[in-house]
Parts: C-alpha cells; sequence; structure tokens
C-alpha cells in the first residue's frame, strides 16, 4: 500500500512537471475511453521509475478515471448543487476504502451519517465522521459546518469487529450496546474534564477535591490569565485522554479527544501556546493517530502541522535545546518527541512522492533509535533498586543510558518533586485557613475563594475586596432559589443595629439582605455612609416578596443525588487516565518506531537500488 501511494505521488508529479492532462486527447477520446497514448507515455515513466510497465500503466489509468470522475462531479455540483464527498473508510475493510458519495449541502450531519452508514453498511450509532479535522455535529448542517464539494471525509468505528462477515441479530445488537457504551464513555470524558477544569481555581480542600492543575517543566503550579485557564485546561485534559486512547491503540476513539484538544489549544493566546510542549506533542499525536488509522492522505495538512511541532520545540527548547539543558540539566529525555517528528516527516514525504527527503528524515530517525535504545538488563538493574521500569527508562535517557548516573537522577528527581509536593500543600493549607478566616466574619465559602483569588492570594486584600463589593456576599453556596428565602431580621439583631447609630429601616434592610448576619450588615453600613448600595436595597425587596417553600422544592433531592453521582463517576474515569508521572509523554519502548522506521526505510533503499541502476 504504502509503495503504491508513492508511485501515486511520483506519477502525478511527473504528469505535473510535463503539463499533461490525461483526462484530454490523446490519453483519452470523445467517448472517455482511455487512449492508446497513455500506454507510451507510462512506458517512459516506467523507465524512467525503473518499475513495472504493467503496474505504472494501471496506476496512471485511475489517475485519469479519477480526472474525469472528478470533472463530471464538478460539472454535475454546478448544474444540480448536489456535492460529491469522498469518503475513506475504516483499514479494516482492506479493499475499496475510498468511495464518493453525493449530498446537498443543506442536510444536516445526522443525515450524512445515516446515509454513510446505509450505503457502506455500517451501524448509524457506531461511527462517527471527521470532515476538516472537526468532528461532524449531527445538529448542524453541512454548509453550517463549512463542508464543501470535493472535501474528504473519514468514517471512525468506535470499535472495530472482529467478525463482521457473520452478520446475524445477535452480533448487530451487541454492537450497538458497544457503540452506545462508547458515545457514553466519550460524551462522560467531556462532562468530566468540564468539572475538573471548573474545579481548579475553586476548590477548598484538594485533598478531598480532585482537581486539575498546571505544571511547569519543573512540576511547579504555575498561574494562568482566567481567560484562558479553562480552555487551556479542557485542551490538556483532552490531551491525555487521548493519549490513554493511543496506548491502547484505541485510535478511532483517541482522534476525536485529540481533535477537540486542538480546538481548546487554539483558544489560547500564541504567546502560551509558545512556552509549553503540549500543543507540539499534540500535533504530533494527531498526524501519528491518522497515520496509525491508514488515512494520513485525509490530513491536508500534516506538513503544516508537523513543521508547527518543529517550530513550536525549537521555541520551547531553545536553539539546539540550550533552553531546556539550562532547566533540566540535560535532554535526554526530549529525544524520543524528535524521533517520533523526524519519522512522520520521512513517511509524509515518502507518501508524497519525495524518497530523498523521506530518506534524509528516515535516517535522522534511525539515527536518534539507535542512540535512544536501552539495554533490557539496564531497566531490570534499574528495577532491582526499587524503580518502576518508567522511571528507568527516562533516568537512562537522560543520563546517557549510565546505570549509577540514571539511579542518582532517578533518586534527586523524586526528592525535588516531594519537596515540590511539599510546598504545594503548605500554599493550599494557608489558602483553606485564609478561606476558614473569611468564612468565620460571615462570608460564604464562595464568595471567600473568589475574592482571594482575585486578591493574588492576599487575605488583607481579599477583606478589602468583600468590603467594596458587599454583593459578592450573595455568591453563596446553596442552591440559588434557597439563596433568597430570608426570614424577617428579629428584632433583636434591629436594635443592636440602631443601637450602634444607624437608622432603623437601613438596619432592617440590612439584615434582610445579609440574612441576619450583624456583622456583615454592620460593615456594610459603616462603609455606604449608614445606607445600602442602590443594588443591595434592590435585592431587598426582591427578597421580601420571594414566596415560600413549595412541596415540589424538596422532589429534586433523589435526582440531585443521581447527577452527582454521575459526576463523581465521570471525574474518576479521567483521574484513571491522568499519568501520576509528570513525563509520561517521554517515555515510550519505541518498539513501534522500530519497526516502521525499518518497514520505511527499505521502501527508500528500494528507491535508491532503482535509481543507481538506471
Amino acid at each position: 500500500m504504502a509503495q503504491k501511494k508513492y508511485l501515486q505521488s511520483k506519477l502525478t508529479q511527473f504528469l505535473r512537471e510535463d503539463k499533461i492532462q490525461l483526462w484530454k486527447p490523446p490519453y483519452t477520446d470523445e467517448n472517455k475511453e482511455v487512449g492508446l497514448a497513455l500506454k507510451d507515455l507510462a512506458k517512459k515513466y516506467s523507465d524512467k521509475l525503473e518499475c513495472c510497465e504493467n503496474e505504472v500503466e494501471k496506476i496512471m489509468e485511475e489517475i485519469r478515471c479519477k480526472a474525469i470522475e472528478r470533472g463530471a462531479g464538478n460539472e454535475h455540483y454546478k448544474t444540480t448543487g448536489i456535492a460529491t464527498i469522498e469518503v475513506f473508510l475504516p483499514a479494516r475493510l482492506k479493499k475499496d476504502r475510498k468511495n464518493l458519495l453525493e449530498t446537498h449541502l443543506h442536510i444536516t450531519g445526522r443525515e450524512l451519517r445515516s446515509k454513510i452508514a446505509e450505503t457502506f453498511g455500517f451501524q448509524e450509532n457506531y461511527i462517527k465522521i471527521v470532515i476538516n479535522k472537526k468532528q461532524l455535529q449531527l445538529g448542524e448542517t453541512l454548509k453550517e459546518q463549512g463542508v464543501t464539494h470535493n472535501v474528504k471525509a473519514m468514517v471512525l468505528e468506535l470499535k472495530q469487529s472482529e467478525e463482521d462477515v457473520r452478520k446475524n441479530f445477535q452480533v448487530e445488537e451487541e454492537k450497538q450496546n458497544e457503540a452506545k457504551l462508547e458515545e457514553k464513555r466519550i460524551q462522560r470524558t467531556k462532562r468530566g474534564l468540564e468539572i475538573l477544569a471548573e474545579r481548579a481555581e475553586m476548590v477548598v480542600d484538594p485533598e478531598a477535591t480532585p482537581y486539575l492543575d498546571i505544571a511547569n517543566q519543573t512540576g511547579r503550579s504555575i498561574r494562568i490569565p482566567p481567560s484562558e485557564r479553562k480552555a487551556l485546561m479542557l485542551a490538556m485534559g483532552y490531551h491525555e485522554k487521548g493519549r490513554a486512547f493511543l496506548k491502547r491503540k484505541e485510535y478511532g476513539i483517541a482522534l476525536p479527544c485529540l481533535l477537540d484538544a486542538d480546538k481548546y489549544f487554539c483558544e489560547c493566546c500564541r504567546e502560551l501556546l509558545d512556552t509549553v510542549d503540549n500543543y507540539a506533542v499534540l500535533q504530533l499525536d494527531i498526524v501519528w493517530c491518522y497515520f496509525r488509522l491508514g488515512q494520513l492522505e485525509c490530513l491536508d495538512d500534516a506538513e503544516k502541522k508537523l513543521k508547527l511541532a518543529q517550530e513550536c520545540f525549537r521555541k520551547c527548547y531553545g536553539e539546539n535545546h540550550q533552553r531546556l539543558v539550562h532547566i533540566k540539566g540535560n535532554c535526554g529525555k526530549e529525544k524520543v518527541l524528535f524521533l517520533r517528528l523526524y519519522l512522520l516527516q520521512g513517511i509524509r514525504n515518502y507518501h508524497s512522492g519525495n524518497g530523498e527527503e523521506a530518506y534524509e528524515y528516515l535516517n535522522k530517525a534511525c539515527q536518534l533509535f539507535k542512540e535512544l535504545y536501552i539495554d533490557p538488563s539496564k531497566v531490570h538493574n534499574l528495577m532491582q533498586l526499587g524503580f518502576s521500569a518508567q522511571e528507568a527508562r527516562l533516568g537512562l535517557r537522560a543520563c546517557d543510558g549510565n546505570v549509577d548516573h540514571a539511579a542518582v537522577h532517578i533518586t534527586n528527581r523524586r526528592e525535588e518533586l516531594d519537596q515540590i509536593k511539599k510546598e504545594e500543600r503548605e500554599k493550599k493549607r494557608r489558602r483553606l485557613e485564609n478561606i476558614n478566616h473569611l468564612k468565620g466574619m460571615g462570608y460564604s465559602t464562595r464568595a471567600a475563594k473568589q475574592a482571594l483569588h482575585q486578591a493574588g492570594g492576599n487575605l488583607e486584600e481579599a477583606q478589602k475586596i468583600l468590603l467594596r463589593n458587599p454583593q459578592m456576599w450573595w455568591l453563596n453556596d446553596s442552591a440559588p432559589e434557597s439563596n433568597n428565602r430570608q426570614q424577617s431580621p428579629s428584632r433583636e439583631n434591629i436594635d443592636q443595629l440602631v443601637y450602634m447609630g444607624f437608622d432603623a429601616v437601613a438596619a432592617k434592610a440590612a439584615l434582610r439582605v445579609f440574612r441576619g448576619n450583624v456583622q456583615l450588615a454592620a460593615q456594610t453600613l459603616v462603609h455606604n455612609g449608614g445606607r445600602l448600595p442602590p443594588d443591595l436595597q434592590l435585592s431587598a425587596e426582591d427578597s421580601s416578596s420571594t414566596p415560600s417553600t413549595s412541596p415540589s422544592d424538596s422532589a429534586g433531592t433523589s435526582s440531585a443525588s443521581t447527577d452527582e453521582d454521575m459526576e463523581t463517576e465521570a471525574v474518576n474515569e479521567i483521574l484513571e487516565d491522568i499519568p501520576e508521572h509528570e513525563e509520561d509523554y517521554l517515555d515510550s519502548t519505541l518498539e513501534d518506531e522500530e519497526i516502521i522506521i525499518a518497514e520505511y526505510l527499505s521502501y527508500v533503499e528500494n528507491i535508491k537500488s532503482a535509481a543507481k541502476k538506471n
């Protein structure tokens, strides 16, 4: 298959260079049949490529037929508005993976999915469609999603079928159940990531409540502008989930997660993306996923993504990895990423018919593989000392394969991370103390957290923020509808404020707003010259007219509990796939890469041998 793609690309190059149009005479006659001149052209190109004339003629005929088909499709689209979509089917189907499908562009994504499922024999809920590197949205029309005539659509199966030939009722039922489970799994992933991202800034007790945090290359938490923090966390969360599926070789499920990660990364500013390597690694993972699905030709900007990854690595790591060495003391572990980069660049060039460039990149990947290869006995020796296989591989690559140095490196890194975790725990403990201090003053947990966030953790400044913004007291922890159910303030509390010198009407209104909290009412009245701010006056009026609790208000208790259980399940599913080791993305046995490097080097070696004979 790879050799055929190379020949197709090479022949397309020759035709373009020689300005030959196969759909016109003398290569195509007036009845659209093949002309005799095609055979002579095939002979010329087969001699040039040193390969079988019949094979070249067959591929050229395929190119000619496709060009005619495309031209007819263009005319048909102009006259009828019916577009042609090139559908790429999963690799397991072996033959006829590339097919044409005609459709109007005003139909919805759901209708297109149904049409593809019916045409090619899939269960409708069993597939996902990727067009223009985005998942097809079922509720929007194709036109709204930027789908155009001659676009490429890739079909992903949620789970591969092992016995697709024997389709009895039981198998079909099992397929549908699997598809539903996988769809729910994807939806839980989305919800779990959203919950964890939302918790990040507002979590009170980090020991009891799981949440996501962002750390730099040393493992320390870093502050991100609130406007970008959630997008970055969702991007990194989807990326980790996608990588977990990649490890399990579930490429069809991994790709939607990786594409979602790419979407959220694009919401972050360029400066931020240039300072972390996550975005570069994501580009490699997306291209790798397309390649492993056998659908590289669906990714029309593979070259752009690989160049983007290379440039991002340069900005993040510095020229010749200088910045990386300054921060970490070495760059051995990160070389794994460059091996994957060179390998994918070699594969892309080969598929594009660029044999010399392919050989150059594949050779660089091969040299890096030899440098990064780890003797299994060395890993075993380190594991005997109590280190994990992952720690052993990362340590050996950081120390150029020296076992003693690797043991020291791993131990030092463990101690460094323990210290960082200790400092982070202390920072969170101080934050919890500050929250409790503000709660002791009568503020809700949520108001305390928001004020501390705005004050950058400074307790004194947070108190000033709360005094300047008494409406923040309304950021209560309970359900919004219960916040307004306020009883009339007691006579005793009103008298207490009047005794302090406040007007009785203002005192009553303030106590109503602050639900009887004398301290907050007094602070607010003092800060505002003895009266409530206009916005809080409205709140007091609204609260006095709020109806009492109806019997139906308690009916949601069990459903709320169920929702909470579902959220816990979603969060736990995400946490299971987030690796404990912060350098997990740099760890690889390189077993797959070794096989693929050898395979593609054999292809380009054959080209070089043929060129020498020629």
